[in-house]
């Protein structure tokens, strides 16, 4: 039988079907968008295009992907959290996780706003290591996990697509550094680690132009 989830239109948000692969149910969507505009707006926006550089666009985001990060917030069985950040700690703590299911769906459903490069030169250096790596230095060009035009891939590569580039650079030293330590396999420490400071912010500014 071949059978598709319906798109739904629910309190003026378009629900893909996505995010109802993630589990969130209508209840669950309509909960998170209230939470998106009284609690998430101060940092990313209602819509989820934050427009601080210092904090991540996630309108468009897999929500597989947003909905890992929102748990890797919160300590899990008496564990530290995954990811730490004192800020987002505090944000998820009485979260459910049928909240951020619902979070996660509700920004996967928000259309990304475009952005652009804004240094061509750097752009074109991050160009280069984006679609072909670094070969001397066995670093994997990013479209191999991230696609050629950054969408990435549902529950396993996060979009990149027009991310502030001074959050991406953020997080790629966190990568290097290991202070940020939730992919799994290491696969962004391992190139990461790899990366210059140069190299860091050519590819997070090229990847603010990709759409």
């Amino acid at each position: 039988m071949n059978f598709r989830w319906p798109v739904l239109l629910y309190a003026g948000t378009l629900l893909s079907p996505a995010a109802f692969a993630q589990g969130a149910t209508l209840a669950d969507i309509a909960k998170a968008q209230h939470v998106a505009s009284q609690v998430c707006a101060a940092c990313h926006a209602a819509d989820g295009n934050s427009t601080q550089a210092a904090n991540p666009v996630l309108a468009g985001q897999h929500a597989e992907y947003t909905f890992k990060q929102l748990t890797n917030f919160k300590p899990q069985s008496g564990n530290a959290a995954e990811r730490g950040n004192p800020i987002m700690a505090g944000m998820v703590a009485n979260l459910s996780t049928d909240d951020m299911r619902g979070l996660a769906a509700y920004f996967e459903s928000q259309k990304p706003k475009l952005r652009s490069a804004r240094d061509a030169e750097l752009a074109k250096l991050g160009q280069a290591i984006y679609r072909g790596g670094i070969l001397p230095r066995n670093v994997a060009a990013c479209t191999a996990c991230h696609a050629p035009n950054g969408a990435g891939l549902p529950a396993q590569f996060p979009r990149l697509a027009g991310q502030h580039a001074e959050y991406t650079a953020v997080q790629l030293k966190a990568f290097r550094s290991g202070e940020r330590a939730n992919d799994p396999n290491r696969v962004m420490r391992m190139v990461a680690e790899k990366l210059t400071d140069k190299e860091i912010a050519a590819v997070a500014e090229y990847i603010a132009g990709l759409r």
